[in-house]
């Protein structure tokens, strides 16, 4: 009896133990919440109310202003978070991140600020970057106003060139009606720190301009605060250079230049749109598989909260980078205290100067701002939940973007397990299976002209996947023969430009506590003695394992042999069967550095040397990269070769993975108009192991057994009801497209 009783407490006590952690996570998961307009709107009035400050508002035509930039939630430190989380202790306050750009003074420079507490803020800080270092104001992003004089430079080198470009392509810049010219900027804007040169490639501005390039291209300098200063450095038309519009037309009259003539602009027949042409083999009168819920929804969305089949985590989209995940949990323990998408680059090659000098580095661009809406049933199922996302980035409110993320469960028609046991006589014995349920958070990033998908995955066995899936646009410039080094030719004068497409991610796991080791594993083949047959040996694959004790140790350099098993774990902890605690990180990549160790830009992706390196979590190593790194990649402001320079010692210790992932993209003829997914996908696992001590989806309520009865017929058993017939949403198809401020 006593023995019953004991069993029942320890049961109370578990499940209110249980019960406390999922209230805590859910209490804590508001820290980690994006700023709200309202929010963002005190921000702002507080900031210009400091006349210290002298702040203007962004959208002013003079580029010689001080105005708020970017403004984002500047997420509290680990350990104050921690105490929120795990006691239940009170959150620490919100606080936001705010970007000024200080360009009336007589030292033009980027100032981050910490503004709070919020909703209500009464002080704001400096915010320094690691070994205190100065942010160039060259290095900021390009904004909106600096694009209007960007274009006006265009217009007036445009006009002087209005007769070649007519000539060479039926277009024009101005005046233009429907054949009209437009541009493509490219980044990083120079050569070497302190420049501010943009070359810029002119295109048909039809749908799917990216790949209407004309085959002439511009130099541009743009780093005085007065645009009449900016002047047109160097000019490219058709393989040739020349110093100046002047320069080019002067010769093309003469007729001394090779001139160009693109074939008559057929409108009718336009290779870059998205309207459907060619024979289709599948039937049009029936859509295709559609995704249902039969019951409704099997997660649960609260705010930034989200819970499903043992999982729960907080979200947030950073306005710089993208989506992040913090306090990930499985069974109510933490498996990972941040996931979160870092920095995105595409490392072009080509012949001419535009592709010659193509780098983007994605956050630079603010890429989380570049969450645009998602079309239901095409981006995610229409039955998906959908959320909007608010940024404050080179405006002076806060901007909506509808529906830009969405949470869906799906089955990915293949299942998690099943077994069919054959009798080997015509019959079985049983089968049983469990069908694959994963619930997806996505967002999508247009970074003009490539679209990135961006996934988070839950499984029912605690296997967590980050995804990234290309689409969009290549990026083309005008075709050479010298350019069939670089690429593919795609239409008669474009080229499709060879690329590499590296994307970083933070791994903060904490796996069964905050003090982990870190080991990798691979195979060694070993001969030994057969013990059965005196004489003979036998090969086999012996497991060897090395415990990583340093950063430099746990820093693995592309091109060095990667080792096919990475492990963290937590040395105190054991599962049922004396094995360390553990969580293990499975890539799928096929990516390579992108430039030789410490060549210019490569210092400001340092990261990009590694597939995977390991540190000790510090909270002034917040992030791997920043938004000055596009226009400043050879004296970064953040450089992640710092985090690991130190060689810091990382047994039983707070440790974060950052990790690697990405392609090689040759582009075909297959890419036009689009690049597609399939094939395009990268990533990476997290994976438990021995983590638990069996399958935690045999919980699963999903699992069908079929056993043959005695009478012949097969017996099934199931423990969810049987869902008989289909359903769709009631839902007509809706998109809207449009973001503003609010």
């Amino acid at each position: 009896m006593w023995s019953c009783w004991g069993l029942l407490v320890l049961f109370l006590a578990a499940s209110g133990s249980a019960s406390r952690e999922r209230e805590w996570a859910h209490h804590g998961a508001s820290m980690f919440a994006d700023l709200t307009p309202r929010e963002m709107r005190a921000v702002r009035d507080f900031l210009h109310g400091q006349q210290e400050l002298g702040l203007t508002l962004a959208k002013g035509t003079a580029l010689n202003k001080n105005s708020i930039l970017l403004m984002e939630l500047h997420v509290p430190r680990k350990h104050e978070a921690l105490r929120a989380l795990d006691r239940g202790q009170a959150k620490p306050p919100r606080q936001a991140r705010v970007v000024v750009q200080f360009g009336n003074q007589a030292q033009p420079n980027i100032t981050e600020y910490i503004v709070g507490p919020l909703p209500f803020p009464t002080a704001f800080e400096v915010k320094t970057f690691k070994g205190d270092r100065r942010i160039r104001f060259e290095s900021r992003p390009i904004t909106s106003v600096e694009y209007v004089h960007l274009v006006k430079v265009l217009e007036r080198a445009a006009e002087k060139a209005r007769r070649l470009l007519h000539e060479s392509t039926g277009f024009t810049f101005t005046n233009c009606g429907d054949r009209c010219l437009t541009y493509s900027d490219i980044a990083p804007r120079g050569l070497a720190s302190g420049e501010r040169r943009t070359w810029v490639m002119l295109q048909k501005f039809v749908e799917g301009y990216f790949i209407h390039p004309v085959g002439f291209e511009l130099l541009i300098n743009h780093r005085d605060l007065d645009p009449e200063k900016w002047t047109v450095e160097k000019v490219w038309y058709n393989g040739q250079y020349f110093d100046s519009v002047e320069e080019l037309m002067e010769k093309y009259d003469q007729g001394t230049i090779e001139k160009v003539k693109l074939p008559e602009h057929d409108p009718a027949d336009l290779y870059s749109t998205f309207v459907p042409r060619g024979h289709s083999n599948t039937a049009t009168n029936i859509h295709g598989a559609k995704l249902v819920e039969p019951q409704g929804p099997r997660y649960h969305v609260d705010g930034n909260f989200v819970e499903y089949a043992g999982w729960s985590f907080a979200f947030r989209v950073r306005s710089s980078a993208g989506l992040q995940i913090f306090d990930l949990r499985f069974n109510g323990e933490r498996v990972a205290y941040e996931v979160s998408l870092q920095e995105a680059i595409a490392f072009y090659s080509g012949d001419t100067p535009a592709a010659m000098q193509t780098k983007y580095i994605d956050a630079g661009w603010a890429m989380g701002t570049s969450d645009y809406e998602l079309a239901p049933g095409i981006d995610c199922p229409e039955v998906a939940t959908f959320k909007d996302m608010y940024h404050y980035y080179d405006t002076d409110k806060p901007v909506r973007y509808r529906n830009a993320l969405c949470i869906f469960e799906m089955t990915t028609a293949m299942p998690l397990r099943r077994h069919f046991n054959s009798d080997f006589k015509g019959g079985y014995n049983f089968f049983a299976g469990l069908e694959n349920h994963v619930l997806v958070i996505r967002t999508t990033s247009t970074v003009y002209n490539y679209d990135y998908i961006w996934d988070f995955h839950f499984y029912q066995n605690g296997v967590m996947e980050s995804r990234v899936s290309a689409t969009g646009y290549i990026h083309a410039t005008f075709f050479t023969p010298n350019g069939l080094n670089y690429g593919t030719k795609v239409y008669s004068y474009v080229l499709g430009n060879l690329h590499t497409h590296l994307i970083h991610y933070k791994v903060d796991l904490d796996v069964a506590g905050r003090e982990n080791n870190f080991e990798s594993m691979k195979l060694k083949f070993v001969n030994v003695s057969n013990p059965w047959s005196p004489g003979h040996t036998i090969q086999q694959s012996f497991l060897s394992k090395t415990q990583h004790e340093t950063e430099r140790s746990a820093a693995f350099r592309f091109g060095k042999k990667f080792p096919r098993y990475l492990h963290f774990y937590n040395p105190k902890r054991e599962n049922k069967w004396g094995h360390k605690r553990g969580y293990r990180i499975q890539f799928n990549s096929h990516a390579h550095s992108v430039l030789p160790k410490g060549w210019k830009e490569e210092n400001g992706i340092s990261w990009s040397r590694y597939p995977l390196a390991v540190t000790r979590h510090k909270d002034s190593e917040a992030t791997s990269s920043s938004i000055y790194t596009q226009n400043d990649p050879w004296e970064p402001v953040v450089s992640f070769e710092d985090y690991i320079r130190n060689n810091e010692n990382i047994t039983n210790q707070d440790l974060v993975a950052w990790v690697t992932v990405g392609f090689l993209h040759v582009p075909h003829s297959e890419d036009i108009p689009n690049t597609a997914t399939p094939g395009n996908a990268v990533g990476f696992f997290l994976r438990p192991f021995n983590f638990l001590d069996e399958d935690p989806s045999l919980a699963s309520r999903s699992t069908v057994i079929v056993r043959p009865g005695k009478d012949g017929q097969p017996k099934i058993q199931r423990w969810t009801p049987e869902v008989v017939g289909h359903c769709v949403t009631d839902r007509p198809f809706t998109y809207n497209g449009t973001y503003a401020g609010v």
